[in-house]
């Protein structure tokens, strides 16, 4: 009895993140949506980060630290060892566990656990302290749908043959090229692999499937994943104010790895001409050789636009030498930006990108025409649809020594950027699928509605868990006699 007195009307929810920039992001905008509808939200951040994560000081969410092996600034020095480490910490049963214990006595015991979707074991902890739980997936559903086949019936075979294609129920007709590149089998990326395919151990017990997508953009693909899950697209998670601006202090993502060059290349992109400057990036993790990275380089130079190339400092010594030089100019070449401002700009008419979910979305939602120049993992599936289901952007065509050539990047970066050929038709598709995603996150919209039922079934839940012993008797002994006298109403007749 006094535990129900101490627990408070307002559900608690914990989320857990691979606290990796690209899952943390999306996980984190969720949040603020949750604690936007007056849940109590708290997130978990690696005690690795420590300050090398820069949080906005207007986020609502609080920020829980745990250990995940590694103390502040030590860094693995292949993701196979990070992975492994990541499952002896911050992974195993007993960190979280000690986690929800402390919590359990305290006003706002967690009522529920949203986990990043490679993080399956979570659900199997929550469970045993009597709590619900379901995964967030950070990529797409069509993705999502191309993994399970893979694990479940056989229709996606590893490894594949390159000439294969594949036709699966709510996918287009998928070739070698659009498939993931696991597809390659386990020895492509140790680690790697077997993390992706783990998300549907337990996915059957799951409460609910949460994901960084929405209904419009992948309709079909949803329509058949909630045939079998209970799924609920949350997305697109980009900051309210790019959006439906209904979360005005949600200018951001609010916590970050890096340290955005906001100033530098806001200035430069202030400079220029409306839809003048390709704006290229690729992420934090895709890493071009030597050779692609030349190519790539003298490809916008011969392009003869203005161009914002984020280059991570790691990257930068693959840059031909004389490059920046030749073309100052032309760009300005950074080591970070604060995406969603830059492809928010008047002056980007063009995102040269890898296809990261993330980028992938945010061109989508901004209305950004893309070049897509995909490199593993789901980019390959993302470009797809880009180019051919979507139809915001073109793909670079790969040669056949495996290499994009500089007169490939031109042609693409022209074909999206100058009058005529295909700019137009791109650019009509691309404000399409930015007013929907708008109109998905604004109120009464598809996403919004999904938060909605999850928020309103998780208080429903906690307000039956947290009645007094004495009002359960009660309302029982209400409806008897209510039942009683309908009898007798009956009888009179």
């Amino acid at each position: 009895m006094e535990r129900e007195q101490k627990t408070s009307s307002a559900s608690h929810v914990l989320v857990l993140p691979l606290p990796i920039q690209g899952h943390i992001n999306p996980m984190l905008q969720f949040c603020k949506r949750l604690a936007s509808k007056g849940l109590k939200v708290t997130l978990i951040t690696p005690t690795s980060m420590g300050t090398s994560m820069h949080q906005d000081n207007a986020c609502s969410i609080n920020m829980e630290p745990i250990f995940d092996g590694y103390r502040e600034g030590e860094r693995a020095a292949t993701a196979k060892e990070y992975v492994e480490r990541f499952k002896d910490t911050i992974a195993r049963p007993q960190s979280l566990a000690e986690l929800i214990d402390k919590n359990s006595t305290s006003q706002y015991p967690f009522k529920f656990i949203i986990y990043d979707s490679i993080l399956p074991w979570v659900l199997d902890v929550a469970k045993s302290w009597g709590i619900e739980g379901g995964p967030f997936f950070t990529q797409s559903c069509a993705v999502t749908v191309l993994y399970y086949h893979t694990l479940q019936g056989g229709a996606l075979k590893i490894p594949m043959e390159e000439k294969s294609s594949v036709s699966l129920p709510s996918l287009p007709q998928l070739e070698f090229s659009d498939l993931p590149s696991l597809v390659h089998g386990p020895g492509s990326y140790p680690g790697v692999y077997d993390l992706l395919f783990s998300q549907f151990s337990n996915i059957d017990e799951a409460s609910w499937l949460l994901g960084n997508t929405f209904n419009e953009l992948e309709d079909e693909i949803v329509d058949w994943m909630a045939s079998k899950w209970p799924i609920k697209p949350t997305g697109p998670t980009i900051p309210s104010m790019f959006l439906d601006k209904r979360l005005e202090d949600d200018k951001d993502y609010g916590l970050s790895l890096f340290k955005p060059n906001s100033e530098t290349c806001m200035k430069w992109l202030d400079s220029k001409e409306p839809g003048s400057v390709v704006y290229v990036s690729f992420g934090g993790f895709a890493a071009l050789t030597e050779d692609q990275m030349a190519e790539l380089a003298w490809g916008l130079k011969r392009s003869n636009t203005h161009f914002l190339w984020v280059v991570r400092e790691s990257e930068k010594q693959k840059l031909p030498g004389n490059f920046v030089e030749e073309t100052t100019e032309m760009g300005l070449v950074i080591t970070w930006s604060p995406q969603p401002k830059v492809l928010a700009h008047k002056s980007v008419g063009c995102f040269m990108t890898h296809c990261g979910w993330n980028s992938t979305l945010e061109a989508v939602s901004l209305g950004v025409p893309v070049v897509a120049m995909p490199q593993w993992t789901d980019q390959p599936t993302n470009a797809k649809f880009v180019a051919d289901v979507w139809q915001v952007g073109v793909r670079v065509k790969v040669g056949e020594n495996g290499m994009v050539t500089q007169e490939e990047i031109e042609r693409c970066i022209r074909e999206v950027m100058t009058e005529g050929g295909r700019r137009d038709e791109i650019r009509t598709h691309s404000e399409k699928w930015k007013k929907l995603a708008v109109m998905a996150m604004d109120e009464g919209g598809s996403s919004d509605k999904n938060i909605d039922e999850f928020v309103a079934n998780l208080n429903a839940c906690n307000s039956n868990s947290t009645k007094s012993p004495d009002q359960r008797p009660f309302l029982c002994i209400f409806f008897l006699n209510l039942v009683f006298y309908f009898f007798l109403f009956l009888r009179g007749f």
